[in-house]
């Protein structure tokens, strides 16, 4: 027990600067409710400390990856909090600041909105320490559950409140089948420890039942990373939610679905037996079909928007798919031959870069607290008429394209060389076309913030009165370019993540007798 306790130590920091946050953020006193931002940065801090010197995980399919999962959610997750502040509670605080007796607690919602945040990267980070089905099941859950809140209550209008429902009922539909995956899964071997479970596949093989449940948990993990067939509520909700949550949609519920498709991949074979990097055929062909639809659906209808805000999310479609190539092509020797490698290291250029792109737009909004943000009109001239917003948002979408020799570019050039060691070359040349289709809408981007003067008839967005916003973003695009003369030991390190476990069929044959006599039955 005292071992667990330690192994989750980043959590339980985050979990009690929460209670704090959700104290402080109604105090009456508008000094003491602006400190959930700096208690809040405080926590992800420290749990990033802990993270970094936390021992290996013995228990888990993947004993490195939890270290190198919390450090990289607590970086990006401080990036993403230093977009929130103002988000909600606007016009409370306005009025009271002109009388503090005007502040209503019952009205204000800023303690529950940080407090959401800080439990959803709770939830990722447990997702990081799953060793069991039901563990695997809450993290996901708790990942998810506080961002339908997030999106409803991000902004005045009733756009939010669509694409919270939305968001809701569909992610619902998708704890719903990934559940019942793993309920066949568990009637399949008898237990719900992932590392017993692998250990009864390799002795006996995955029947037709766990096949199916692994199917099953795959489709309904693909709502999280916004894949093909789950991807529908993707634009609505990132263009009805408020530019900073959007930002963390991209990133938390992506990583906390890749993770679970790590470790679901794990069960079905890497790690023990002779080709320990094929999956079985059902499963290798559902990945290759949804990686191939997902990335070109994503990087087509992206062309076709008008809206940066829906743009983004197709093309944050498009990058679930890019990451599916490295999750087919499984672990390896080395770094440019390890999928899962890839995959670790790309969602942390991921995050960053995307974290830059929406910071931008969050940091210009039409009017006082009005709409942030959202069309290609709102960006024209932006190197122009404010320098530091118009680069950030070249630098940072030139990343998202992968022009060398930006972090995307490093980023991208893993998943190619893992997919061609591995065997993946049709999916490889899908991934190549897709990635000169997606130049269409980037330089669409860039071209309207650096080459398109503005159009002096159309109003122009204001700088929003929050300094964290444009300095979050701003410091994501230096983080581009500066984590390029980091990339060797941030690769070394996802690299010692992606390494599995090895799992012997023999070794666990008391553990899996269970199983066994459940299959005879």
């Amino acid at each position: 027990m005292t071992e667990k306790l330690v192994q989750i130590g980043p959590e339980i920091a985050l979990f009690a600067a929460t209670c704090i946050v959700m104290i402080v953020g109604l105090w009456p006193n508008v000094r003491v409710r602006t400190l959930v931002t700096p208690i809040s940065a405080l926590a992800l801090i420290i749990a990033g400390g802990l993270a970094i010197n936390a021992q290996p995980n013995p228990d888990a399919l993947f004993p490195e990856l939890s270290r190198y999962a919390k450090t990289m959610i607590a970086g990006v997750g401080l990036l993403l909090l230093f977009l929130l502040p103002g988000v909600v509670d606007r016009d409370l605080e306005a009025k009271a600041a002109l009388d503090e007796r005007a502040f209503e607690p019952i009205r204000s919602t800023r303690a529950e909105f940080f407090a959401f945040f800080l439990f959803s990267l709770t939830g990722l980070m447990l997702c990081a320490s799953a060793d069991s089905l039901i563990w695997l099941f809450l993290a996901l859950e708790l990942t998810s559950l506080p961002t339908y809140i997030m999106v409803t209550i991000s902004t005045r209008g009733t756009r939010s409140h669509e694409a919270g429902i939305k968001y809701f009922f569909l992610g619902a539909m998708g704890a719903a089948v990934f559940l019942y995956g793993f309920a066949l899964i568990y009637g399949d071997t008898g237990t719900t420890h992932l590392p017993e479970i692998a250990a009864s596949f390799a002795e006996r093989g995955i029947g037709p039942i766990g096949i199916a449940g692994l199917l099953m948990a795959m489709v309904g993990v693909f709502f999280k990373i916004a894949a093909v067939p789950m991807h529908f509520y993707t634009p609505d909700v990132y263009q009805g939610a408020h530019s900073s949550v959007s930002a963390m949609l991209a990133f938390v519920p992506k990583t906390a679905g890749f993770i679970a498709l790590m470790l679901l991949a794990g069960l079905a074979g890497w790690g023990f037996g002779e080709g320990s990097n094929q999956l079985p055929e059902a499963m290798h062909l559902t990945l290759w079909i949804v990686a191939a639809v997902t990335m070109t659906v994503g990087n087509v209808l992206a062309t076709v928007q008008d809206s940066v805000k829906r743009m983004l999310a197709y093309s944050s479609v498009a990058h679930s798919g890019y990451m599916l190539v490295g999750l087919l092509a499984g672990p390896g020797d080395t770094f440019a031959t390890s999928g899962i490698a890839a995959v670790l290291f790309y969602l942390l250029c991921y995050g960053v870069m995307n974290t830059g792109v929406f910071g931008v737009l969050a940091s210009l909004e039409h009017e006082k607290g009005g709409r942030d943000a959202d069309s290609i009109d709102d960006i024209r001239g932006l190197c122009r008429s404010r320098p530091v917003l118009g680069w950030t948002l070249v630098i940072c979408t030139l990343s998202l394209l992968g022009f060398p020799p930006l972090l995307g570019f490093v980023g991208k050039i893993g998943l190619f060389t893992s997919g061609i060691s591995n065997g993946q070359l049709g999916l490889v040349i899908v991934l190549g076309i897709n990635s000169a289709i997606a130049a269409f809408y980037y330089l669409r981007i860039v071209c309207a913030a650096y080459l398109d003067p503005r159009d002096d008839k159309l109003a122009e967005p204001d700088r929003a009165p929050f300094a964290s916003r444009w300095v979050a973003a701003s410091i994501a695009a230096i983080g581009v370019v500066v984590l390029l003369g980091l990339a060797s030991p941030l690769m070394q390190a996802s690299f010692e993540a992606s390494q599995p476990a090895k799992i012997s069929a023999s070794a666990s044959a008391a553990d899996t007798e269970p199983a066994a006599l459940s299959h005879a039955d």
